[in-house]
């Protein structure tokens, strides 16, 4: 059996030269190694919030992997982690920064890497729409978590089971974000109000429609399970995980937004975490075991629902990308050594 380091060695490769690109970068854009310092602690928290988000991605990739015929797990592990990593990870903010600063992909990359002056006026610009998108769908994210009836383990007590009681009413987490876009409309100035209540709802809209696929593509692979029998499954299987890890991958890259607006740093994070996701999904595979840590995943959801609520208080206040950055790897970390001491104190256990 393989050595579990053995499973990182890409991962690590691709650590190392992210690392050195992100530094590079943030020297050639602003010229100081105090901006390339800073450049790379944004990579790395990008990178951890993608792990992060994605450990029950890696989870479902596992179980539909096991039934896929040798073959298409191989395709799935090199085919599809350029789809993940550069369909997601490069192409979609790309796509963010086409639609809201109206300009053509190519102008967009050429402006992004020639001129990020006018680049950076264009997202500022831009920055209104996309934090409002933003905030609106991650927050529902996090909300749709929390207010999970189904949810057995709770991180911080009082408040998850005070929002859990809430989930008993249908439809509450979409009267939450209702009613807090309301407010922002209320304290916006009457110029901005519209263009954020529009981006608002299409952020509502979206999350919406990412549900509602991910349900209908979850029945689809359990009617497939069904009538196969034991059967392994191969292009359906495929095209299954890729949609899924789409509506995975689509909260990190959002979130990305509110940590840097910078295009080409986000596809280093975002794609450093993409690989520790593959290869944990690998040893999953391969292992059949899962360490579980218990809360990490609730630090991830609790880092939504702050980054949600500061972007949406960014369309009023310049708030810093390190304090939004920061406050995020506060939440995940305190998980993780929360999860550490609870299956310490439980002898290791990995059973919820």
């Amino acid at each position: 059996m393989r050595s579990s380091l053995s499973y990182l060695r890409w991962p690590v490769i691709v650590t190392l030269l992210g690392i050195l690109l992100a530094g590079w970068l943030g020297y050639r854009f602003t010229g100081a190694a105090a901006g390339a310092v800073s450049f790379l602690m944004i990579a790395l928290v990008l990178a951890v919030l993608e792990i992060s988000l994605s450990f029950d991605n890696a989870i479902v990739n596992a179980n539909k992997l096991k039934e896929m015929t040798p073959k298409w797990q191989r395709r799935f592990l090199t085919w599809g982690i350029l789809i993940a990593v550069f369909g997601m990870r490069v192409i979609f903010p790309l796509l963010i920064v086409v639609i809201a600063a109206h300009v053509g992909p190519l102008a967009a990359i050429r402006l992004a890497a020639t001129d990020p002056q006018e680049y950076s006026r264009l997202i500022n610009e831009a920055h209104l729409p996309i934090a409002a998108f933003g905030g609106a769908f991650l927050m529902l994210v996090a909300l749709s978590f929390f207010f999970d009836q189904s949810k057995k383990v709770d991180w911080i007590g009082k408040i998850e089971r005070a929002l859990r009681r809430c989930g008993s009413v249908r439809g509450m987490e979409v009267g939450f974000v209702l009613v807090l876009i309301l407010l922002f409309v209320w304290l916006l100035p009457f110029e901005e109000e519209h263009v954020f209540m529009f981006s608002a709802m299409w952020g509502i809209v979206t999350f919406l429609g990412v549900d509602a696929l991910g349900h209908v593509l979850d029945r689809w692979g359990q009617a497939q399970d069904a009538a196969r029998g034991t059967a392994q499954v191969g292009l359906g299987g495929f095209l299954y995980l890729e949609v899924l890890d789409a509506s995975f991958s689509f909260d990190g890259v959002i979130g990305a937004f509110a940590l840097t607006q910078n295009l080409f740093l986000i596809a280093i994070g975002l794609g450093i975490g993409a690989m520790y996701v593959r290869s944990m999904t690998v040893m999953l595979v391969e292992r059949g075991t899962l360490a579980e840590f218990r809360y990490l995943e609730h630090g991830a959801f609790w880092s939504i629902l702050i980054l949600s609520i500061l972007m949406f208080g960014q369309t009023m206040w310049h708030l810093p990308e390190v304090v939004t950055g920061l406050l995020g790897a506060v939440f995940i970390a305190t998980a993780f050594v929360n999860s550490v001491m609870w299956n310490r104190r439980h002898k290791g256990g990995a059973h919820h």
